[in-house]
């Protein structure tokens, strides 16, 4: 299962942007789903996960209050709302489908993975 992201672009700090990824065929209404990114030169880190028909979120530390998660299309279709972007925002920014239902933090528990959409912020 291939997933689709899109939305990442460049923005100057303070500003919002809005990513989005798409289950092919709907097959991640059951799933949960997150999105992880790997800033620059970084390991690959958590960012948002919501549960199948949005049940349940966890954001990390950096995110919260910050950035929302949301599950639309019958919950085929996830989307991360960035608000108040900082440069340390910059990353590639990674759509995951996970084995279960409950979201989850860790990226072992996600089996299929979107190609990532670059998220630029400049100061």
């Amino acid at each position: 299962v291939q997933l689709q992201a899109s939305g990442g672009g460049l923005v100057q700090a303070g500003e919002s942007l809005r990513l989005s990824c798409t289950c092919p065929r709907r097959t991640c209404s059951n799933n949960a789903m997150g999105w992880f990114r790997r800033p620059p030169g970084k390991d690959r880190e958590f960012v948002a996960a919501i549960g199948w028909r949005g049940t349940g979120t966890s954001y990390s530390d950096d995110a919260k209050g910050r950035f929302t998660i949301s599950r639309e299309n019958a919950g085929n279709t996830v989307s991360l709302q960035m608000n108040s972007l900082k440069p340390e925002d910059t990353a590639t920014y990674y759509c995951a489908a996970a084995r279960g239902s409950l979201p989850a933090v860790d990226s072992a528990s996600y089996n299929y993975w979107g190609r990532g959409t670059q998220v630029t912020v400049s100061s």
